[in-house]
């Protein structure tokens, strides 16, 4: 069989236009699909864990988007953040950055100890920064989470050695 120039031309384009295309189908199915939630609500003072299945595909991309629906729906918080306080209350004030007011707006969103800031992800920290109103980008910034991690384990040379000296009484 003898092929003329024109026809090895069209299939190696069709050969590149295939390649392409399953190149681009490719990189679209790595994509994914970010929700974010715009609407700031106040955190239930009874703290729940957070959803830790979310976002480790495109099944459970779809449960979170039912789940956000739902939650629109019939009022309540969807995507809690914090777990149960396990003890009396620390002393948030002692974080650098966290005044009166920020310790208030934590303690209503269910946080009361060291130990809990400490157990949340990066993820989980943007979360509860978007719903700290004024003080949004405060909690990442002065990294409230690194911070509580050294006192929840009573590390306070640690803590001062990365941070400065302790605030308040921890």
């Amino acid at each position: 069989m003898n092929l003329d120039t024109n026809t090895l031309l069209i299939i190696a384009g069709a050969i590149i236009v295939l390649v392409l295309l399953v190149v681009i189908l490719a990189r679209s199915s790595k994509q994914r699909v970010q929700i974010s939630q715009t609407e700031t609500r106040p955190v239930a003072t009874t703290a729940r864990a957070i959803d830790l299945a979310e976002g480790r595909g495109v099944a459970d991309e779809g449960a979170a988007a039912a789940k956000d629906v739902a939650g629109q729906i019939l009022g309540v918080e969807a995507h809690p953040i914090v777990s149960e306080a396990d003890g009396p209350p620390d002393n948030l004030q002692a974080l650098k950055g966290v005044g009166p007011k920020l310790a208030a707006q934590l303690n209503a969103a269910g946080i009361t100890r060291y130990d809990q800031l400490a157990r949340l992800s990066a993820n989980e920290i943007a979360l509860l920064d978007e719903r700290m109103g004024a003080f949004k980008g405060r909690l990442a910034r002065d990294r409230v989470g690194d911070q509580a991690a050294y006192l929840a384990r009573g590390d306070t040379e640690g803590f001062e050695a990365q941070f400065g000296k302790l605030g308040g009484a921890a």
